[in-house]
């Protein structure tokens, strides 16, 4: 197992250095360039501007640019953020707690709420729960987020006033826990429901597929219970298809889910990329996207990692 894990890390390297050169390459030709923020800026003269490009080595062909970032990312170093000068990592880090408190939620509503559905409804197949639940999954999954949380905001919090409009709190000091709850409700929901609607699905279609195996028919022809022939024998081989799915998903979700945070104005990297794209901070937006993808590839790693602590009879070598 380590072995593989360890070729596995290998073999992500150059995948990494791919993804890290397009991330920077696409990064350098935004509109404006590296330096849009202070080409809008009517008071830096050009020669300013000339003196900033020679500064950060802007002035150098892209791939000594390339070259010289990912020596300095290897050792942690991201460059500085255009907006107030602080380290891209001690930026990012300030937003990464936000983050992984909305996504941790959201995570485990979702999930828990679609193996619950995905198993009732693949149990129950063709009955009018499955009929409801297959209605509101396609629905969930049609709904554009930025539109469900801009829908959340005006019913529940304008009109209703149950809940807070933004932020993660209504103080702008101290910390009440039942009040960072009562901020985190509508953006949970508004995030959980594309994953649990498409992971309701995946659930329903792997169990419908594993519960027409052979093994599952001997096992109810020896006598055992229905529960145990569901989540001894059906669930746990239902699972290997839907582990890849939540793992990239989780990847998704740890980038901040951009819309929903900035729908919610909620102060996590998402927010921060968005901001960022907009005022031309392009340290700040690779570092995010780099984040991103290294998340990407890990969880995939992971996710055959878990296969084989699913199924003894997967083995690695």
């Amino acid at each position: 197992m380590w072995v593989y894990i360890a070729r596995r890390v290998l073999l992500s390297i150059p995948v990494l250095l791919g993804i890290t050169f397009l991330i920077f390459f696409i990064a350098h030709n935004l509109p404006g360039g590296p330096l849009a923020m202070y080409l809008n800026t009517p008071t830096i003269t050009h020669a300013q501007i000339v003196h900033l490009e020679i500064q950060l080595g802007l002035n150098r062909p892209l791939l000594v640019q390339y070259a010289a970032w990912l020596w300095q990312a290897l050792q942690g170093n991201f460059g500085h953020s255009f907006v107030d000068g602080q380290p891209v990592v001690t930026v990012i880090g300030q937003r990464v707690p936000a983050t992984l408190e909305l996504m941790l939620t959201a995570i485990v509503l979702s999930y828990a709420l679609a193996f619950v559905l995905g198993v009732a409804s693949a149990v129950g197949q063709y009955s009018p729960f499955d009929y409801v639940v297959t209605v509101l999954s396609y629905t969930g999954m049609a709904l554009p987020v930025f539109w469900l949380g801009i829908m959340l905001i005006l019913v529940f919090a304008v009109d209703l006033h149950w809940f807070p409009t933004f932020g993660m709190s209504s103080t702008p000091t101290g910390y009440s826990l039942a009040d960072n709850l009562h901020h985190l409700v509508l953006p949970v929901v508004t995030l959980a429901v594309y994953t649990l609607a498409q992971e309701s699905r995946y659930v329903r279609s792997s169990m419908l597929e594993v519960m027409q195996q052979d093994y599952i028919r001997t096992a109810r022809a020896k006598g055992l219970t229905e529960r145990t022939v569901l989540f001894r024998h059906a669930l746990r081989n239902a699972l290997l298809p839907v582990v890849t799915v939540m793992m990239l998903d989780f990847a998704f979700l740890i980038s901040g889910a951009v819309v929903t945070e900035t729908v919610f104005a909620w102060p996590g990297m998402g927010r921060l990329f968005f901001d960022s794209l907009q005022q031309g901070n392009y340290p700040v937006v690779i570092g995010i996207a780099v984040l991103v993808s290294v998340m990407v590839v890990l969880m995939n790693i992971v996710a055959d990692v878990v296969y084989a602590l699913i199924d003894p009879r997967i083995q690695y070598r």
